[in-house]
């Protein structure tokens, strides 16, 4: 059996590697932090890894897509989009008043990961204003503290997977301020993986590094892909970490490898004397709204 690791048990990572393979029987192995996430499958521990690089609120994850390009060298071989939804999650016996009513002025505190809690600012200051925010290393992970502390007041912004597993309750579902918060999630790994679902398309990730800062270079590279008419969906400069000012660029394609026109463009790019990386040809898989995910583990 095929071993995917990721992110803790309960966090968006799991929903959303639940929602990609459906009952194709999979090993999933959860790994506390991202880096252990990557090197399982460097140390042959993990067939696959499940990586978050973008986010609609927030935009690229710099520091996973640092470890795609200088820590690891892991193809991508599948990309998906999945909804980052956070939930109010806790003890409703604890935030009830005599009527019965959800009372969220008795919040005492609210923890979830330190990117969650800001893209659930809205509802905070309207809801819990009075609330202590503070940080825990994992979405799933502040709900397990929340367990383990009943009668305190305390409250964890999760998936409904998490409080499932934890036995808590929600107490306001879908707290997050954007309706449209996804996160884009690429699965690495050393073999092409076969999912159940037909995929919306196909995307190929490159790197290409200009062997210096020359005028007019980010035309010239582009241009290679604007004449041929191959769409870009994605273009990002970071640096090299070799010396200041020197940059490469992060680009999406949405054309596959096997496109005739693609590797032309890549020589004539080489051509200028710029180094090109490919990261990945992979399927792409759109996300489509289910009425309610199972929270049973298959």
């Amino acid at each position: 059996m095929k071993r995917i690791a990721l992110l803790p048990e309960g966090t968006v990572s799991h929903e959303a590697i639940r929602y990609l393979i459906g009952d194709t029987p999979y090993e999933l192995q959860f790994y506390k932090y991202i880096a252990d996430v990557f090197q399982a499958v460097d140390k042959g521990k993990a067939d696959y890894s499940v990586i978050p690089i973008e986010n609609t609120i927030d935009g690229s994850v710099s520091l996973h897509m640092d470890w795609l390009v200088h820590e690891v060298d892991i193809q991508m071989q599948a990309e998906w989009v999945y909804p980052s939804i956070q939930n109010l999650i806790g003890y409703r016996s604890e935030f009830t008043n005599d009527r019965g009513e959800l009372d969220l002025s008795k919040v005492v505190k609210i923890m979830s990961h330190p990117v969650a809690l800001p893209q659930c600012k809205e509802f905070i200051q309207t809801t819990a204003a009075q609330a202590e925010l503070e940080s825990a290393g994992s979405t799933a992970e502040a709900v397990e503290i929340v367990k383990n502390n009943p009668g305190k007041g305390w409250t964890a912004l999760g998936t409904k997977l998490a409080a499932s597993k934890h036995g808590l309750d929600i107490l306001v579902s879908k707290v997050t301020d954007h309706d449209n918060n996804f996160t884009r999630f690429v699965l690495i790994g050393h073999q092409p993986i076969s999912l159940p679902r037909k995929p919306e398309g196909q995307r190929t990730s490159i790197l290409v590094t200009p062997p210096q800062d020359f005028p007019g270079a980010l035309h010239q590279i582009l241009s290679a892909f604007a004449w041929r008419r191959l769409n870009l969906s994605r273009i990002e400069s970071r640096p090299t970490k070799k010396q200041l000012g020197n940059y490469y660029f992060y680009i999406e394609i949405l054309e596959s490898l096997d496109s005739v026109l693609l590797p032309a463009a890549f020589a004539e790019i080489e051509a200028l004397g710029c180094h090109v990386r490919i990261l990945g040809s992979y399927p792409s898989y759109k996300y489509v709204e289910v009425a309610e995910p199972i929270l049973e583990e298959q």
